[in-house]
Parts: structure tokens; sequence; C-alpha cells
């Protein structure tokens, strides 16, 4: 079966405590999160909320096991890797996280059925079957009928529905979107944030940076951060001002 459930029996599947990511800028230290604690439950549909400069990018390298903090413990799916070296992240990433980048970050000599089923290459996935798991995760988002087009050949809005099945093939624990909706039209935008919510119901964890607080209020949570801290944690549709 292609398509696994994902239970959403509320669980922690993100555990952060005390969680610093300090930079040397001259003789000086500067904290670009400053004690981060934060749960995300199995099946939570969360946003991530922040002026420039707040550290929103930065916990979100962290969430995605692209980066590791200073000090503190993260704890995915009950284990420690806060720790870990570059490749046991790599291998952690592949295993737990799918991304979805504002750029896209498509290959344009290759058809969108062979983006998508770019990470089952990796994954030592057979041709068949990867063939078979794109094109199930291209009409989930409503593309099957652009397999073949290259993304040159593409929308906007398409080229994110694209890049939001590849990050799905691998059918992972949690969908991490950074700033998902930054490059689409009021249109595109509805859509996509319309497939994160049919996403979130499916049971996925998901988790979205943004700076637009209408895209922010599509979450189930909203958390502000602000100076390397969360400062605050609302649930769905309450307004919040990053400015």
């Amino acid at each position: 079966m292609i398509e696994q459930s994902h239970s959403t029996d509320g669980k922690e599947v993100i555990e952060l405590r005390g969680i610093k990511k300090i930079y040397p800028v001259g003789d000086q230290e500067v904290a670009a999160l400053a004690g981060i604690n934060l749960d995300i439950r199995q099946g939570e549909f969360a946003a991530l909320m922040g002026p420039s400069g707040s550290g929103k990018s930065t916990l979100m390298n962290i969430l995605g096991c692209l980066d590791r903090p200073s000090v503190g413990s993260y704890k995915l799916d009950g284990k420690e890797v806060a720790n870990l070296s570059d490749d046991e992240l790599a291998v952690t990433r592949n295993k737990y996280i799918g991304f979805v980048f504002q750029n896209f970050n498509l290959l344009n000599t290759i058809s969108s059925l062979d983006n998508v089923a770019l990470p089952l290459v990796y994954a030592g996935i057979s041709k068949k079957e990867r063939a078979e798991r794109a094109m199930h995760y291209l009409d989930m988002v409503g593309l099957s009928d652009r397999a073949d087009h290259m993304p040159n050949e593409l929308s906007g809005g398409q080229k994110q529905r694209v890049a939001i099945a590849r990050a799905l093939v691998n059918d992972p624990q949690i969908i991490m979107a950074d700033e998902p909706t930054g490059n689409l039209d009021t249109k595109s935008t509805k859509e996509i944030l319309d497939i994160f919510e049919n996403m979130h119901k499916m049971g996925r964890t998901i988790i979205l940076v943004t700076h637009e607080p209408d895209v922010a209020m599509r979450a189930s949570r909203q958390l502000l951060v602000r100076d390397g801290l969360i400062t605050r944690d609302e649930g769905k549709g309450v307004v919040l001002d990053v400015v």
C-alpha cells in the first residue's frame, strides 16, 4: 500500500528542551536561539511566525535536522538527535522529514514525475515502484495530467504542488514547509494551503514557516518567534502581528 495512515494519537513527535544556537561574531557571541522549549504532537499543523532575524529560520533548520543546536536536547520520535554526525542527521532527515521550499527546488532537466520520484532513487526503490508512487502523489495534489511536463512548462502553483508530491513520496512522518507560498499569487496560495489542510486532516504532522498572518491562520497552532524565543503559542484563527 502506498499511503500509510498517520495516527493522531497525540504523542510528542518533537521535543525541544533548552535549545540554543550561538554564533561567534567577532569577539562576541550572538544567540540566534536563546533557549527554546517546544513540543509538537503527532498530527499537529503548526505555523512558525516571526519577523526577519527572529530566529525562526534557525529553528526550522534545527527541527529539519539541517543543523544542530549549540546547547540543548532535541528528541525526534523519542530519539535524541541534537548531537548526531552530519551523516546520521542526513539518514534521520530522509527517514522522518519531507521538505517544501519557497523556490520549489525542482530539477529543470527532468519531468514532474521524475522530480517527484527522485527521493526514491536514493532510497533504492525499483523504477516501476518509483513511477507508481510518484504518480500516486501527483494525483493526490491534482497534477497527474502534468506528469510528463518539465518544470518550465508549469505555473508557480503547479511547481509547488510537484514539490509537495516530492516531499510526500517517501511517506515521511513530518512535512516541513519553508515559506511555501512566498512566490505564489493569491489563488495559488489558497490551493497550496488547501492541500496542507487536507494532509493535516489525514494525520500528517506539518510545520510551516511563514511571515504572512493570513497563511499562519490556516494552521491549527501558531507559534511566534522573537529574539530567539517562542513568545506566543496560539490556536487556529488568531491574527498574530509579526512586526
